[in-house]
């Protein structure tokens, strides 16, 4: 039975795994993009404004 990691390269090699990825990468680049995940990881991690 095939591993997650197995099936995640299986899926990065396949046409469409190429497509998700290579659009990842122009998404990554765009200055606003950045900004918007940095802001989301920034949330995820328990950062700024956080309430309790």
């Amino acid at each position: 039975m095939p591993g997650i990691f197995d099936k995640l390269k299986r899926y990065a090699r396949s046409p469409q795994g190429r497509r998700t990825i290579a659009r990842g990468r122009r998404e990554a680049a765009d200055p606003r993009r950045r900004a918007q995940a940095k802001q989301l990881f920034g949330r995820l991690r328990g950062g700024r404004g956080r309430r309790a």
